[in-house]
C-alpha cells in the first residue's frame, strides 16, 4: 500500500514538472505583459537550490489546478524549504483565458523574480503569488500598484456620488461567500455614459477580510484616482477598478479603451 502511494506522488511530481517544463518552454511572443510584480530582494535564494526546486514544482501544480477552479492555495516541500503559492482567476472570464493566464504567469514571475523566495505577478484575468512563509489567509495591502486614467470627469459631484453608490453595492456582492470574492455592475451616468466597475478578493480570506481589503482599496481612489475617468488598485489580496467603458465580461460593446493611462507603485 506505501509503495503505490509513493508510486503515486512519484508520478504527480512528474506530471508537474512536465506542465512547468512546457510553460516554460511556450514561446512568449503572443503573451500579454504583467499589470506589475513585486519581487521581494530580502529573500534571495540560490538558483537550482531545493527551495528553488520546490518554487518550479508548486508553479506547475498550480499552472496544471488553477483553471478547473480558478483558484488554489497551496504549499509544496517541508521545513525550512517548504514554499507557499496562490493563484485566482478573475471571476468573469472564460476557463481558456484563465488558463493563459496562469500559464503565462507562472512562466514570467520566474523570469521576472528568478532568486527570490518571495514573489507575486498581477495581470488583468490573474494574480499568482508564492512565498517561503505562510500568507494563506491574511490581508495583505503592503505593496500596491495602481493605474489611473489621467483625464478627469467632467461633472465630479455627480460622477463621485454614482461612483460611490456603485462601489458600495459591489462591495456587498464581493464579500459574500457565493460570489467567491466577486462583485461587478454599471451605472448610468448620461444617455451616453455609463460607469462600470469590478471588486474582488483572493478566495483564502473570509468575509471580514475581503470588507477590510477592499475598503482599503476603495479609500485609495481619493489620493491616486481623484475624478480620473478610471482607475485599477492591485493588492496581493484583492483587486478594484472602474472605467467609463466595459471591461468586463459580458462586455456591453466593442467601446475603444483609452491609452492615457498613469502608473504608481507603492512599496511597504
Amino acid at each position: 500500500m506505501k509503495f503505490h502511494k509513493k508510486k503515486k506522488k512519484k508520478t504527480m511530481y512528474l506530471l508537474y514538472k512536465i506542465v512547468f517544463l512546457l510553460i516554460l518552454s511556450t514561446s512568449s511572443a503572443k503573451s500579454q505583459d504583467p499589470l506589475g510584480e513585486f519581487c521581494n530582494k530580502n529573500t534571495n535564494i540560490s538558483i537550482g537550490g531545493k527551495l528553488s526546486t520546490n518554487i518550479d514544482k508548486l508553479l506547475a501544480e498550480l499552472a496544471l489546478k488553477t483553471p478547473s477552479t480558478f483558484f488554489i492555495a497551496t504549499s509544496y516541500g517541508d521545513n525550512k524549504d517548504k514554499v507557499y503559492g496562490l493563484a485566482q482567476c478573475r471571476g468573469d472570464i472564460n476557463t481558456q483565458d484563465c488558463s493563459n493566464c496562469i500559464q503565462n504567469a507562472t512562466k514570467q514571475i520566474r523570469q521576472r523574480c528568478p532568486n527570490q523566495a518571495d514573489a507575486r505577478i498581477w495581470y488583468d484575468y490573474c494574480f499568482l503569488r508564492y512565498s517561503n512563509k505562510s500568507f494563506i489567509g491574511e490581508v495583505d495591502t503592503s505593496f500596491g500598484i495602481f493605474y489611473f486614467n489621467v483625464e478627469n470627469v467632467t461633472d465630479s459631484q455627480v460622477f463621485n456620488k454614482k461612483l460611490g453608490n456603485l462601489m458600495d453595492q459591489i462591495r456587498g456582492e464581493g464579500v459574500m461567500a457565493k460570489n467567491k470574492g466577486l462583485g461587478k455592475g454599471k451605472s448610468v451616468l448620461s444617455p451616453f455614459v455609463t460607469l462600470y466597475a469590478l471588486v474582488q478578493c483572493t478566495r483564502d480570506l473570509d468575509e471580514i477580510s475581503c470588507a477590510q481589503c477592499l475598503a482599503i482599496a476603495v479609500n485609495n481612489f481619493q489620493t491616486f484616482c481623484n475624478n480620473r475617468k478610471g482607475c485599477r488598485v492591485l493588492y496581493s489580496s484583492c483587486y478594484v477598478r472602474y472605467e467609463l467603458y466595459p471591461f468586463f465580461f459580458p462586455l456591453d460593446s466593442a467601446k475603444t479603451k483609452p491609452s492615457n493611462i498613469g502608473k504608481v507603485i507603492v512599496y511597504p
